[in-house]
């Protein structure tokens, strides 16, 4: 990276810190979660690890609004025509992409979008704090995302911890090597291995490929990021890799649910 050019993962993670302070959260929110966590513990429930595990290739797919380096995917947005879109298409589960600033989320895509499609929803913002977490349970997403290198030390593994209480599951991502080192020292069953750079977004589906290749075959590994069709993911099946989040390419296509099915096919 050019050390003139900005971090645009440091950016987004102090201005999501910013949002935080100046957003305090309620003082019931952890009783609260709890409480949405135990009623979902004996109701239905959506796994994401079982979903990916299931045989063939499985697709992720992604309801995004805007990108920081590539602006609006898709205007009008529609979460909801989407959802039921990749569902038709054969989605293995679908990410919401909620934070407002960088990619013009809106959290309460979440439970809009789950009471549409019956596939597993994973919440995909920064989570930095416990409470996040939290919030992400009260939303009733079925999965979160956990960036590694946004999480250091400990927190990682405590956010990880809190996600299992809460009765939801994780995606752990991973961009290099000593990201998945950290990764893969933690009982997290899906890895996330981004393909994009997240301080400069460029995409490296080779750099991608060599590190799923160095998960364990007891877990699930998710490529994620810069898929631009089918060839690609012809490629990296062929490199062993089954599993893939795809945002980008399904949402600048004229028809979001056949190019999925095009993916798969």
């Amino acid at each position: 990276m050019n050390r003139a050019e900005p971090d645009i993962l440091a950016r987004i993670t102090a201005a999501v810190k910013e949002r935080l302070a100046v957003n305090p959260a309620p003082p019931d929110l952890e009783t609260r979660a709890r409480e949405a966590a135990a009623a979902r513990s004996g109701g239905e429930k959506r796994s994401l690890v079982a979903a990916l595990r299931k045989p063939g290739v499985r697709v992720i797919a992604e309801c995004k609004r805007r990108s920081p380096s590539r602006g609006f995917l898709r205007e009008p947005f529609d979460p909801v025509g989407l959802a039921r879109a990749y569902e038709a298409g054969g989605a293995a589960a679908l990410s919401a992409v909620t934070e407002p600033e960088f990619f013009g989320g809106d959290p309460g895509w979440v439970p809009f979008v789950r009471r549409e499609v019956s596939l597993p929803v994973v919440q995909k913002d920064f989570l930095l704090t416990p409470r996040q977490v939290f919030e992400a349970s009260l939303l009733g997403a079925d999965a979160v995302l956990l960036i590694a290198r946004t999480l250091p030390g400990s927190l990682l593994s405590e956010m990880l911890a809190l996600v299992g209480e809460l009765e939801m599951e994780a995606l752990v991502e991973a961009h290099d090597a000593a990201d998945l080192e950290r990764v893969l020292e933690l009982p997290a069953p899906l890895v996330g291995i981004n393909a994009r750079d997240l301080r400069t977004f460029g995409v490296d589906l080779e750099g991608a490929a060599q590190l799923a290749s160095r998960v364990p075959q007891d877990r699930e590994v998710v490529v994620e990021s810069g898929i631009a069709g089918p060839a690609d993911v012809a490629a990296l099946v062929r490199r062993g890799v089954r599993c893939f989040l795809v945002g980008e390419h399904l949402l600048r296509s004229r028809d979001p649910g056949a190019a999925l099915a095009e993916l798969l096919a």
